[in-house]
């Protein structure tokens, strides 16, 4: 199986994450093993990663591409993180990734249903490949619904009218493929605003969000991770979109946040301390050379916290 995946910011995300040679290292996208394997490749036989991953093609492929490496694989979510590390008999890591974007196989397989650049795809976008389907979304919920997720999920501008085009369109025959639902939107998007780029890719992005529930894993994944490290231990996230990077800020944040009497008290009387440090204030971006040969880098930012 051919599973490509530009593995974005990686000499940052390996060297933020500060690889110990045996220390204990969780992927929670695995994906096509691309951080991964940098990973591995710096441990001893006495340290281990382990790449978690939901999309059945990617665990394939990785367990493929670690083969030889002190790594495992496993097949969950990484909201699943601390039940799949009781099931190794692992307490702590000394680092967590999560990169959260979606792999160039994923995008590029036109069965698997997440562009808009295939006319005769089915309509799926899950990463499990189960469960809820974009297909579900688009064909089975209120109007109302479908208007959220595109104005909530997507900053879609027209969310009203594309969810009007996609009701009127089901009421005749259920929407199917790709093509089918790419034509409704660029019929629900006035003219002027399909000039200079693809009016699709807003909602394509929501329904993919939305068939995911790739926000309620974030929020849960977090925590999750951040309870699986060590003192000292770091995780790495890297994001794609404002909203996801939003989540992420404001829980680093959340984390590094201490005292919280009010400043005209002469002393701390809450005892609150931080649980953690930031490591960059301000997210990591692509460089220039990374952007000349992989423009889906472009939106990616990493944060890095280190726990207390």
């Amino acid at each position: 199986m051919e599973f490509s995946h530009f593995s974005v910011l990686l000499r940052e995300t390996v060297e933020g994450l500060g690889i110990r040679p045996d220390g204990i290292y969780v992927d929670g996208t695995v994906g096509g093993a691309g951080h991964s394997r940098e990973i591995a490749s710096r441990l001893s036989e006495k340290g281990l990663l382990i790449g978690l991953d939901r999309d059945p093609d990617a665990v394939a492929v990785a367990t493929e591409r670690l083969a030889g490496y002190p790594a495992r694989v496993v097949h969950c979510n990484y909201s699943e993180m601390r039940k799949a590390l009781d099931d190794l008999g692992i307490g702590q890591v000394d680092g967590v990734l999560l990169d959260l974007g979606v792999s160039s196989h994923q995008l590029d397989t036109a069965e698997r249903g997440f562009s808009y650049h295939t006319d005769d795809a089915p309509l799926d976008m899950r990463m499990s490949q189960e469960g809820l389907s974009a297909r579900d979304i688009v064909n089975t919920w209120e109007p109302g619904e479908i208007t959220r997720i595109l104005r909530e999920y997507g900053e879609e501008r027209f969310a009203p009218q594309i969810a009007a085009a996609i009701v009127r369109a089901r009421a005749a025959a259920p929407i199917e493929t790709t093509g089918a639902l790419a034509e409704l939107i660029c019929s629900a998007v006035p003219q002027k605003f399909r000039r200079d780029k693809n009016p699709c890719k807003k909602t394509f992005m929501a329904l993919r969000i939305a068939a995911n529930d790739e926000f309620g894993h974030l929020r849960l994944g977090l925590t999750a991770a951040f309870e699986c490290l060590k003192p000292g231990g770091r995780m790495a996230v890297i994001t794609f979109h404002s909203l996801e990077d939003r989540i992420v800020k404001q829980q680093f944040a959340e984390w590094c946040r201490g005292c919280t009497c009010p400043p005209d008290f002469p002393q701390c009387v809450c005892g609150r301390k931080p649980r953690a440090v930031l490591i960059n204030r301000k997210p990591i971006t692509a460089s220039e050379e990374e952007l000349a040969v992989n423009n889906r880098s472009h939106s990616a930012k990493l944060r890095l916290i280190e726990r207390s």
